[in-house]
């Protein structure tokens, strides 16, 4: 009988937290699945490699592997870096399987997840400022396939409708345009009271941290707006649950 294991398949991150937050990921899902092996690994920037980790589920005796990108949408990572790497190890390794899952995608569970974050971002003010009054800006990481992009300006209409903020805004991180900063200067000269800035991002890193410092200097500049600073999704139980349920539609 084959033993199956599951491996998480990340970017990876100069920033260690970010290495880390994978890290937990892994063991939330050895926690899930607990006759299944479990390991991770990152493309770039990172430690274990994806090959390293494949090692560890082959040195456990793992012949079938189902593999997870640790991921939101299918760009480039997911439609060519990780498939020919998993592709490459599985040539040099005859006795072993790989299954690629997809990735998170357009996920109900994620878009709840957004809310929990707004809503817990909301409830650190002291000002009494309604949502109609507050604009939401979503950051999404940019890409240059349009697609991934698209996703975000639905994500963020998706989000403005059901939870009735006045306005939404859509920038990236990175690739695409709007940036952050240019955003913002659109932003505050809409007439909003409170503007909420919500990273539609998995992992901490070098981004986020870029996005919170911009949004700490337009803070300063307009002491008349309040900008309030959103966590990205994390390892929260849905976004857990959402890996979950990736790796169950090939364990089935």
């Amino acid at each position: 009988m084959e033993t199956t294991g599951i491996m998480v398949c990340g970017h990876g991150s100069r920033d260690g937290a970010a290495v880390k937050e994978l890290e937990a990921l892994a063991r939330q899902l050895a926690a899930q699945f607990p006759n299944q092996h479990v390991s991770y690994g990152f493309l770039d920037h990172a430690r274990p490699s994806l090959h390293e980790g494949l090692d560890v589920l082959r040195e456990q005796g793992v012949e079938n592997i189902i593999a997870i990108p640790g991921m939101l949408f299918a760009g480039g990572h997911v439609k060519n870096d990780i498939p020919t790497e998993l592709d490459r190890y599985a040539d040099t390794h005859i006795n072993i399987s790989i299954q690629l899952g997809r990735e998170l995608g357009m996920d109900s569970n994620l878009l709840q997840v957004a809310a929990d974050r707004i809503t817990r971002a909301e409830e650190t003010s002291p000002n009494n400022i309604s949502r109609g009054e507050t604009l939401l800006m979503v950051v999404g990481r940019g890409a240059s396939e349009a697609s991934s992009n698209e996703n975000i300006q639905i994500i963020c209409r998706q989000l403005c409708d059901d939870m009735g903020f006045g306005a939404g805004e859509v920038c990236y991180a990175g690739v695409a345009s709007p940036l952050v900063a240019p955003g913002l200067e659109h932003a505050v000269t809409l007439g909003y009271r409170r503007i909420i800035v919500f990273p539609y991002l998995l992992y901490t890193g070098i981004l986020v941290n870029r996005i919170y410092s911009t949004i700490d200097q337009f803070a300063e500049n307009y002491p008349d707006i309040e900008f309030i600073k959103a966590k990205y999704l994390g390892n929260h139980p849905q976004v857990v649950e959402t890996f979950a349920d990736r790796i169950r539609e090939l364990a089935a």
